[in-house]
């Protein structure tokens, strides 16, 4: 098998490749898309740092002068929306939304939310129980981090249900090459978002409540479209990776049965091993960067211009950096995995993240200790944010 981010059988199990390229091609170009395969975790985690490389080119020069195609015109709403928002745009703006947004996403209000994910979780966990199991994706996974994230904005419960599809509608954008359909899904998606997120900034800014929109909405330095990118940006980032990690890393333990003994028997590990889930089977595959000067990786030279595709999962299964890479060790300490970036993107969302799933996994193992797999999953088509479409378990 090659590198084919379009192939289920690739998608399914992508590290054998992955182990061919850092040993034979570690800096290669791939045609279909245009862009350069970074497999090494040492060069992953340099350009992650490396300001010649960016989210964006904007900043710096118009698609026709660094030249790129603009993008099509019945995309902007879409574009408008991700383009406020800190993930893809770079200093000073970056800089500024990072600072602005961390003034109301503190480190002390995260941790506040722990009894409030806890309540979350149990009430998911003892409903799945309950009724002996089902889809674990459908009925945990994916409930929880969009309540979580549901009651932070202050998005009210008659419009939760509107949130999972707008998201997953969203991110189908950022798969390689998506199809016509796809991109004009994003767009209705993004606008649609957009408008919702913009009447209850105003309503909260008129009336402000104890909710992160209120919140934002106060902060006269943040226009109206960033505080909509932000808010997009925490559901899309907050949501998908949650959910992948959950149903990835179940199926991991699944798979290898004396590792979920071995954490059924103590739970101490939950920390370390939610770290292990994160690097074994990676949510985020692949993430982008624009080159803004000419580099040279691994002595390869890439020049200014092109895009880089630096291989999340590839790296967190570098024997170089990690013993063992393709053991599951849920006590594994010395884990440096790059699974939610580095630099100054790295993830802003990851103590929430980090707290929903500790929460979710301690649930399931305690009241849960029987669950058993009760059929094969099967992969969702897309690559960049690779997951299950389900995972069905009985719990009796």
């Amino acid at each position: 098998m090659r590198f084919d981010p379009w192939n289920p059988d690739f998608v399914a199990s992508p590290y054998a490749v992955y182990d061919e390229l850092r040993r034979d091609a570690p800096v290669s170009f791939f045609e279909p898309t245009g862009q350069w395969l970074i497999a090494r975790h040492a060069d992953v985690n340099a350009l992650l740092r490396d300001r010649r490389l960016g989210r964006s080119y904007l900043h710096l020069a118009t698609h026709e002068e660094f030249g790129r195609e603009p993008e099509p015109e019945f995309q902007e709403p879409f574009w408008r929306v991700v383009n406020a928002g800190m993930l893809d745009v770079e200093p000073p703006v970056h800089t500024r939304l990072r600072r602005l947004v961390s003034k109301a996403l503190t480190p002390r209000m995260v941790e506040s939310m722990r009894p409030r994910v806890r309540v979350i979780v149990e009430r998911l966990v003892d409903d799945f129980v309950e009724k002996g199991g089902g889809d674990l994706i459908a009925e945990v996974a994916e409930p929880l981090p969009v309540t979580v994230i549901a009651e932070m904005l202050g998005v009210p419960d008659a419009d939760r249900h509107l949130l999972r599809p707008w998201s997953a509608d969203i991110c189908g954008m950022y798969e390689l090459n998506p199809s016509q359909e796809a991109q004009h899904t994003a767009v209705r998606a993004a606008s649609e978002f957009s408008d919702y997120l913009k009447d209850l900034a105003r309503a909260r800014k008129a009336a402000p409540g104890e909710d992160l929109i209120s919140a934002l909405a106060q902060i006269e330095e943040l226009t109206e479209d960033e505080l909509v990118g932000t808010c997009v940006l925490l559901l899309n980032a907050g949501h998908e990776a949650t959910v992948n990690v959950t149903g990835n890393g179940w199926w991991s333990l699944f798979r290898n049965p004396s590792e979920l003994v071995r954490l059924r028997e103590d739970l101490s590990l939950l920390p370390t091993a939610i770290e292990e889930l994160m690097r074994y089977d990676t949510p985020l595959q692949m993430f982008e960067r624009w080159v803004l000067e000419d580099i040279e990786v691994g002595g390869v030279a890439i020049p200014k211009g092109v895009e880089v595709a630096l291989l999340f999962g590839s790296a967190n299964r570098d024997p170089e950096v990690f013993d063992e890479p393709d053991t599951l060790d849920v006590g594994r300490a010395d884990n440096p995995h790059i699974s939610f970036g580095a630099g100054i993107h790295f993830c802003l969302g990851a103590p929430l993240a980090r707290i929903e799933l500790v929460e979710s996994f301690g649930a399931l193992l305690r009241r849960a200790p029987a669950m058993e797999l009760t059929s094969e999953p099967v992969w969702n088509p897309g690559y960049i944010i690779r997951g299950l479409r389900s995972l069905e378990v009985s719990c009796d």
